[in-house]
């Protein structure tokens, strides 16, 4: 077992296809209050996923999440449902879905907004390499 405060395991969640996620599902406050303070003073690149299943855009977005999760290995991905941490997403200003907040060191760096895939892909690479 691991130190109390080491980066938590990521939670491989199936995807459509039966293959393993890298996105990080977040379900209750105190989770993310934990993983978001392990991220906090890291230089390490966090998106995060605000979604609902009732979403649509939402939903035709998952399978370009996964991958972009697949090509930046660098890169830490989260997903947020907001129906399930309504507060969460209120405090990250989140008006519609999906929302995709980029952070580093506990800073938001950048947002796409709506199922913007090639703008989202873009953003990541921009912002996992910068310092």
């Amino acid at each position: 077992m691991g130190a109390a405060n080491s980066i938590p395991q990521e939670t491989a969640a199936p995807t459509i296809k039966g293959s393993e996620s890298r996105i990080k599902a977040v379900r209750n406050k105190d989770e993310w209050k934990a993983y978001f303070n392990t991220y906090k003073e890291q230089d390490k690149l966090v998106v995060i996923d605000f979604t609902a299943t009732w979403c649509g855009p939402c939903r035709s977005m998952e399978p370009t999440l996964s991958d972009l999760s697949k090509l930046f290995i660098d890169v830490e991905f989260v997903k947020i449902d907001v129906d399930e941490l309504p507060d969460v997403a209120a405090e990250c200003g989140v008006q519609a879905m999906p929302t995709f907040l980029l952070m580093k060191k506990g800073s938001q760096v950048d947002r796409v907004v709506g199922a913007r895939k090639d703008e989202l892909k873009k953003k990541i690479d921009n912002h996992r390499r910068s310092k």
